[in-house]
């Protein structure tokens, strides 16, 4: 009896140890790679910016502590995230407009998030996807085929059509991926909606008052 309590405290022992080494090398590797992937996330965000807004300098976020979301028409599109909010301003320090993310969860294979880029009249610049995971060889196209029909256009909304675009808010649908196409044309139908529901006019871009 002695000798199976010896190895029973022997045994939790010996898992106790490698429990503590694990937790102290996965801490270890945190460390190490915390700050890289901070600066990584940081360079793909700027290059998403510059993007949408290539004669922006710079770029700041504008801060809530409700986030912007609280500010979004709720019932609008339910489907729809507004996940963060940039300013975007010239090398004088003038605001040009803004960089809005948008994450719709209507996409066939999940969420689309993506960056759009607004001037301050309203005009689509042109819209950065960030990440998209649609079916290979169709909703997949969204890059090549829905991404620059958005660029420089300045209408209140898009929709989407089978037939072939005949105006500047219509967009092509990708063949065979209307669920892709739809997803997309709303979030930035979204995106646009809170431009000028919330942004459009404020002083100094501020929409924390």
């Amino acid at each position: 009896m002695d000798n199976e309590k010896k190895s029973m405290i022997k045994d939790a022992l010996i898992l106790f140890a490698i429990t503590l080494v694990a937790g102290l090398l996965l801490g270890f590797v945190y460390d190490v790679t915390k700050e890289p992937i901070a600066q990584q996330k940081a360079k793909a965000k700027a290059e998403a910016c510059k993007n949408v807004f290539a004669e922006a300098d710079s770029f700041e976020a504008v801060v809530s502590e409700d986030g912007p979301t609280a500010y979004f028409v709720a019932g609008r599109e339910s489907n729809v995230d507004i996940d963060e909010v940039m300013q975007a301003f010239d090398s004088s320090g003038q605001l040009l407009g803004y960089v809005i993310t948008v994450t719709d969860h209507e996409g066939y294979g999940g969420d689309i998030q993506f960056s759009m880029g607004v001037t301050l009249d309203g005009t689509l610049n042109g819209i950065s996807l960030l990440s998209i995971s649609e079916t290979a060889g169709l909703g997949m196209k969204a890059g090549d085929v829905l991404v620059p029909q958005f660029a420089n256009k300045k209408v209140e909304s898009f929709t989407y059509t089978k037939s072939g675009s005949t105006s500047d808010s219509e967009i092509d649908a990708i063949s065979g991926a209307t669920i892709t196409t739809k997803a997309v044309v709303n979030g930035v139908n979204s995106g646009l909606l809170f431009f000028n529901d919330v942004l459009a006019g404020t002083e100094g871009g501020v929409i924390n008052e």
